[in-house]
């Protein structure tokens, strides 16, 4: 008991003295202690303002699900309406159009990436200049390259190959920047050493960091491409999304049902591929 009771007594001086020193520390002010339950409020008033104005309510949910419960009930049997065959060949078309969009925005993403590199560029305004470009065209969506693309070029792949290149130019050379950017200097040192000049120091000292970085980067694109395609398919820029956007149109949910699940397979066939190219590359 003894001993309790001064462990007690230690504690309490402790106490006090913590709170002559720093009493902030011990005993936060009152607008500190209610500063989390302003915030909370704040944020709820904020949520249902915006779900008034959006017109987020039960009866719009309960009215959609039950029209989504129709839709989901017309999908089974999943039927392929008798184009089997042409499916196929859409679905491979669609991932032409990855593959070609991928390819070409890798290729000029290269010179862009190399231009946004501090080691490769030590012109500050050209440094600046390239990164500002990138983050500035990084923020536009593929649907809204689709969109221009389409009203520009007409309905086909071609405005989706090319809203695929757009999307990715940016964002891959800033990845290839930021991978120059982290390569081991002293690889690239002891090359300067031996007489190496900048071709042979870019050949045999920065490539061979960076090309296995670059390889694994642009599959993961390509996989995200493949779904991409389908999306600017729904406004016209061919592919997959093209069809499945004319079934959902005339309200032919078996069909759609086959579509996606076709679709689901493929994605599935690529994601594995892709996942086995990336694990030998690093």
């Amino acid at each position: 008991m003894v001993a309790l009771r001064s462990v007690r007594l230690n504690d309490g001086a402790m106490m006090a003295r913590a709170m002559m020193i720093a009493p902030e520390a011990i005993r936060l002010p009152l607008w500190l202690r209610l500063r989390g339950w302003l915030m909370a409020v704040l944020f709820a008033a904020v949520f249902l303002a915006a779900c008034r104005e959006l017109d987020v309510s039960l009866v719009v949910l309960g009215d959609g699900l039950g029209k989504l419960g129709k839709f989901v009930a017309a999908m089974w049997p999943p039927s392929d309406g008798g184009h089997a065959l042409h499916l196929l060949y859409v679905v491979v078309q669609t991932l032409a159009m990855a593959v070609i969009g991928t390819s070409v925005a890798t290729v000029l993403a290269v010179p862009v990436g190399m231009l946004a590199a501090r080691n490769l560029v030590a012109n500050p305004i050209i440094h600046f200049a390239i990164r500002r470009f990138l983050d500035l065209f990084r923020g536009v969506p593929v649907l809204v390259w689709a969109l221009i693309m389409v009203a520009a070029f007409g309905l086909g792949p071609v405005p989706g190959i090319l809203a695929i290149i757009l999307t990715d130019i940016p964002r891959l050379g800033k990845l290839f920047a930021e991978a120059m950017e982290n390569v081991d200097a002293r690889q690239i040192a002891s090359l300067r050493v031996t007489g190496a000049g900048r071709l042979a120091v870019l050949r045999f000292g920065t490539l061979p960091q960076m090309l296995p970085v670059w390889l694994s980067q642009c599959l993961y694109f390509l996989e995200q491409n493949f779904r991409a395609a389908a999306i600017v398919g729904v406004v016209g820029g061919g592919g997959i999304g093209f069809e499945l956007q004319e079934r959902i149109r005339i309200f032919a949910f078996d069909e759609v049902a086959f579509i996606t699940l076709l679709y689901i397979v493929a994605v599935g066939v690529l994601d594995v591929a892709s996942d086995a190219l990336r694990a030998r590359l690093t």
